[in-house]
């Protein structure tokens, strides 16, 4: 079984994000970028899996400028396989386009499980995962957080309208991960090393035969208002008449 894990190059999440001045996005000069935190649970959950025999390889893929070498790299240090850069030139990445690219690789590479974050943390979309699943008619499950294989069958736990549910799930399948199913082990200054002179496959997209068009554009990126500051009550009376004036109680 051979599984592919997408991985997003985004901001870490440690560090405050600042807004441009012209409001064209996020002004990420500077700043520490990392490999998505979901995605590097869906990796390590990966290489676990090979690691009990259970798959054959496991190949890490991004798409992005060269610059995102960088969380490939950190994703073959952790004990992927193989690392692929999907370059899509002057394209927009929006969800759709990043799920069509991907199944692209899907079907060249022959995978079939593919194992993503629920949602990147920079967006929060939660959508390229399950327009790949759809792209590629294949069983699906969404923040899942308990995963075994047994007999081709993936038993899974998942959060659901009802709670917690549990499925079993045939292969070829694409399962987006939530940070409760296992913790990223740490990286090793020897595998960093060695991850360093690992090789990259870089393929264009036009090279995988999709054309990718923009469907969605950004229109403006602002601050989110400031939170105005918390107000230190006596007792509980007080409290409830601080309450009764919310403007949402009096609206």
């Amino acid at each position: 079984m051979h599984i592919l894990v997408p991985v997003k190059r985004v901001v870490d999440y440690n560090v405050k994000i600042r807004v441009k001045s012209d409001g064209s996005g996020v002004d990420s000069t500077g700043l520490k970028m990392s490999i998505n935190p979901f995605d590097e649970v869906a990796l390590e959950q990966a290489i676990r899996l090979r690691d009990k025999g259970l798959a054959t390889k496991v190949t890490v893929v991004s798409c992005g400028p060269v610059v995102c070498q960088d969380v490939l790299r950190t994703g073959l240090a952790m004990g992927a396989d193989a690392a692929i850069l999907i370059d899509p030139a002057d394209a927009t990445l929006d969800p759709l386009n990043v799920a069509r690219l991907l199944k692209a690789v899907v079907v060249r590479e022959h995978a079939t499980l593919v194992l993503c974050g629920k949602q990147a943390i920079d967006d929060d979309l939660g959508a390229t995962g399950p327009m790949l699943a759809a792209l590629l008619d294949w069983p699906q499950a969404i923040s899942v957080n308990r995963l075994t294989l047994e007999a081709g069958i993936l038993e899974i736990s998942c959060d659901g309208d009802r709670g917690m549910e549990q499925w079993k799930v045939p292969l070829p399948a694409v399962l987006t991960v939530d940070l409760r199913l296992c913790d990223a082990r740490s990286i090793t200054l020897p595998n960093m090393m060695k991850a360093k002179k690992a090789g990259i496959t870089t393929i264009p997209a036009a090279e995988l035969a999709v054309l990718p068009t923009a469907h969605a554009q950004l229109v403006s990126a602002v601050e989110p208002p400031a939170r105005p500051a918390g107000v230190r009550v006596a007792d509980v009376a007080a409290l409830i008449e601080q309450i009764k004036r919310l403007p949402l109680l009096n609206a």
